[in-house]
């Protein structure tokens, strides 16, 4: 096992691996691999939207999406 640096904790053998075998993989596959796409309700049912003012976007964001997206304002 190899410790890291900031807590002297093992890393686990197999998550060692893992970036191992990681690194070794060619930069077009670990970018593939690298963002997972997740369905965003109403901001992905549609190819895209148009507003005039920014003030008509938020008050859009604020009608249409879920709270958890974070669009919201603060």
């Amino acid at each position: 096992m190899v410790e890291t640096q900031l807590r002297n904790q093992p890393i686990p053998d197999e998550w060692e691996a893992d970036f191992e075998a990681a690194a070794r993989r060619p930069l077009a596959l670990r970018m593939r691999y690298a963002f997972i796409h997740t369905y965003k309700p109403v901001l992905d049912d549609a190819p895209f939207r148009t507003f005039d003012t920014m003030k008509e976007y938020r008050e859009w964001c604020e009608r249409n999406l879920p709270s958890w997206l974070g669009y919201g304002r603060v």
